[in-house]
């Protein structure tokens, strides 16, 4: 019977050790991969929630850029780490969402490889016109590109992008026709639009709300549910008649697929009090994203509704990268 006893405390010693491991977490530093390089907007969030969280947990955050592949490169590094929540990351619409479309082989599932932890931030986009455009107002852009009486372009930040599908999608709604031209970036997007040889886009905030505010570009409407924080007075595209557009760069965080449950929710919850924290509320506001902190559940809900907003266009446009 003693023996008996005895093997039976052995047994359960292991799983009494793991759950010491997870009470105590975390115990060492904490590693977050950002799959863009330095100073892109998913590196400057990640940096500025990073530095609040890390005095919530207790221990630092050491950012680790891993840029290549649209995103891809550094999002599976984060899906093939351990599972033990020290390695965790950021990523974004394309690598979470888009790309389980676009790409034949991506190196991870999202669904089976990574574990959701909290949104960052929203960057919806903004529908705008240059300031000299004959473009007055969002029904004036419908009327035209139903008339055509010109052909209408409309410039992106690659096909697939948040950019080019929110368009798309505006286009199949409203019955509406322009030719998609894609540039490597939103300055460059931006710039053809300056120059009178793009007519028309939806566009991320950072790009645009410098030309808005000293006067180059007007803003017909903004592509989200709610109004901007920093544009209130432009109204929402379903505001205006057309319901169901929403277009957002947004940039959210993640973990390897496996982590404990009571580490998920101690670092999701100590991400989501970061981005509330009134500082870095102050410094996500300068860069014109809006915070969204939620639960991982909610996350992987919203995950999956944009999913079930863009992949049916981009198999309509029949867009592929490999």
């Amino acid at each position: 019977m003693r023996k008996f006893l005895w093997a039976a405390c052995l047994a359960v010693l292991p799983f009494a050790a793991a759950a010491q491991v997870t009470t105590d977490w975390p115990t060492k530093p904490l590693t977050l991969i950002v799959p863009f390089g330095p100073g892109s907007s998913p590196d400057t969030m990640a940096r500025a929630i990073a530095e609040e969280a890390s005095t919530k947990l207790g221990q630092p955050i050491v950012v680790q850029n891993k840029p290549g592949a649209s995103g891809n490169l550094g999002t599976a590094q984060i899906a093939k780490a351990k599972p033990d929540g020290y390695t965790f990351g950021v990523s974004i619409t394309g690598p979470l969402v888009n790309n389980t479309v676009l790409y034949s082989d991506l190196p991870y599932d999202p669904k089976k490889d990574i574990d959701p932890l909290t949104l960052g931030v929203h960057q919806h986009n903004i529908l705008v016109v240059p300031a000299n455009s004959p473009i007055k107002s969002f029904d004036d852009l419908l009327k035209a590109m139903k008339s055509q009486d010109k052909p209408y372009n409309f410039p992106s930040t690659g096909a697939g992008t948040v950019s080019h599908l929110a368009v798309e999608l505006l286009l199949e709604r409203t019955g509406g026709k322009a030719v998609h031209v894609p540039y490597a970036s939103s300055p460059a997007a931006v710039t053809s639009l300056i120059a009178g040889d793009t007519d028309f886009a939806a566009l991320p905030p950072i790009a645009v709300m410098p030309m808005i505010k000293d006067g180059r570009l007007r803003a017909l409407a903004a592509v989200s549910k709610d109004r901007l924080s920093f544009l209130p007075d432009t109204p929402t595209i379903e505001e205006l008649g057309v319901p169901g557009i929403e277009g957002s760069g947004w940039i959210g965080f993640v973990a390897p697929a496996g982590i404990p449950a009571d580490v998920q929710q101690k670092l999701s919850s100590a991400l989501a009090g970061a981005i509330n924290a009134p500082a870095v509320k102050e410094r996500l506001a300068t860069l014109f994203m809006e915070p969204a902190a939620n639960s991982p559940q909610e996350f992987r809900q919203y995950m999956d509704e944009e999913l079930n907003r863009w992949e049916p266009l981009i198999k309509r446009l029949n867009l592929t990268v490999n």
